[in-house]
């Protein structure tokens, strides 16, 4: 349908009373299946974060050359609820990290030397999530692997061993 709006020199426009656009049934299903195929994976990969910071534990009763072992602090969003990142002592010794790599199936350290003292891990997580939500208690392990204890370049003391989770408080 052509009106004249006039006004001086316009041309005459043309107003659409119907919409030119029509969907088949099946074409919008289509297009429907498409941009949820699209979006459901973004969104279950949003809910599966992962972030264990806090601090892990021996699971048990440490064995004698890692009787002074305190914990393996995470603190990657320098809360100040969470102790500083690195491995700390019974005895209040931190070693700070020198190198770190956080991933869920890849956990590894190497720590600063602290009188002749340094340590390595190796190990993997056994939980994904988001560990600072409360889903998880005291006695479950969260974390296994090799703590390797050196003094100097030489080895002293290693162990295979599982950690369990605390948030802080």
């Amino acid at each position: 349908m052509i009106k004249n709006f006039q006004r001086k020199g316009a041309k005459a426009q043309r107003r659409i009373t119907e919409s030119r656009f029509h969907f088949a049934p099946l074409r919008l299903c289509v297009v429907i299946f498409f941009v949820l195929t699209l979006t459901i994976p973004t969104l279950s990969q949003r809910t599966a974060r992962f972030d264990p910071d806090g601090s892990f534990w021996i699971h048990g009763e440490p064995p004698h050359d890692f009787s002074d072992f305190g914990a393996i602090n995470l603190n990657a969003k320098g809360s100040r609820r969470l102790p500083l990142p690195g491995l700390e002592t019974n005895k209040g010794k931190r070693y700070r990290f020198k190198t770190l790599t956080v991933k869920r199936d890849n956990f590894t350290f190497t720590t600063m030397t602290v009188a002749g003292i340094s340590y390595s891990f190796s190990g993997k997580f056994l939980k994904g999530g988001i560990y600072a939500s409360g889903i998880l208690d005291d006695e479950t392990p969260v974390l296994e692997g090799t703590l390797t204890k050196f003094r100097g370049a030489q080895k002293v003391a290693e162990a295979k061993l599982k950690f369990v989770y605390f948030g802080g408080t």
